[in-house]
């Protein structure tokens, strides 16, 4: 562990050095949040930097404990990890080793659900949302939190994940169910009655190893890998899913990689089951997720089952 300078200033450049040269794709930023984090400052990712920027100018010393944080990200351990939060949309949701990081390309999903509730709430109906795979419960909070009176259930099978969705549901809205259960089988009480099913499940292939150390040596396998030669047999047990649980006409939302729009969007048209199916991008314009309506007859099941993948 090598030293950082007493003075804030100059501990905060040094540390932006060794971050650059460890590959850290933000060196400055993370080296300002590590000292927001030891300094107390956690009401918000914005205010936090802004007032170590404010506490530099001022010659204050460098946080106790900089250092260490500094050399474990440096070793490519996550950013949330080490202060023990992921921001999304607006929220501060814990996370740790054992559950997926939420990353911003996921926000966007959560936007089509949030939008569809309110929507329903705004026109005198209610909102019935179920969020397969919710690993730490960001999506399902983001739209608890962001469209109350909507009635959000979350389903998550690894012991891991769901432990630290209970801490945030428990934080944050403790209102949304939280279940440990087998998306493809979870919720049958609600067959045919819910308005949105979103979903942000594993869909790496398994040869695609991701490139970031953060991603590939601390994010769960079980988070990442989607199982088949494509990585979508998981996806292929969630669309299954939300074939049982839509109303007609109501929303599927399922995010997968920008190389599998196509394949995706196949993967919901062989259901036989919805509509209007479409490719929508993230907040970078990347091919990001599909949508679809669940017919307004009913149709039919197709060729996907509920024992088709392990979600």
């Amino acid at each position: 562990m090598e030293p950082l300078p007493d003075a804030l200033p100059d501990a905060l450049r040094e540390a932006e050095r060794l971050l650059a040269a460890a590959g850290v794709p933000s060196p400055r930023v993370d080296a300002e949040l590590l000292a927001a984090h030891l300094m107390g400052l956690e009401a918000g990712r914005a205010m936090s930097r802004g007032e170590v920027q404010s506490a530099a100018i001022l010659g204050r010393r460098a946080p106790q404990g900089l250092a260490e944080l500094v050399t474990r990200r440096a070793a490519r351990e996550p950013l949330q990890h080490l202060v023990g939060t992921a921001a999304f949309r607006g929220l501060e949701l814990a996370v740790g080793p054992g559950v997926f990081v939420p990353r911003p390309e996921t926000e966007q999903v959560a936007e089509h659900a949030v939008a569809e509730a309110l929507a329903l709430l705004a026109g005198g109906d209610g909102a019935r949302v179920v969020d397969l795979c919710t690993g730490s419960g960001a999506i399902a909070l983001a739209v608890a939190h962001e469209a109350p009176g909507a009635e959000v259930h979350a389903v998550e099978l690894d012991a891991a994940a769901h432990a630290w969705a209970a801490r945030n549901v428990a934080a944050v809205a403790p209102a949304v169910r939280l279940l440990r259960g087998d998306a493809r089988t979870a919720l049958r009480e609600l067959d045919g009655t819910v308005d949105v099913v979103v979903s942000n499940p594993p869909y790496v292939p398994p040869g695609a190893v991701p490139v970031d150390p953060e991603v590939a040596e601390h994010d769960p396998a079980v988070a990442l890998y989607g199982l088949g030669a494509d990585g979508l047999e998981v996806p292929r047990g969630i669309t299954a899913a939300a074939v049982r649980l839509l109303r007609p006409g109501g929303l599927f939302v399922m995010e997968h990689a920008e190389v599998q729009d196509a394949a995706a969007r196949a993967l919901v048209t062989a259901t036989g089951a919805f509509d209007d199916i479409r490719t929508d991008v993230d907040l970078t314009g990347r091919a990001r997720m599909v949508l679809a309506r669940r017919r307004a007859d009913g149709g039919v099941e197709g060729s996907v089952g509920v024992g088709d993948s392990q979600p």
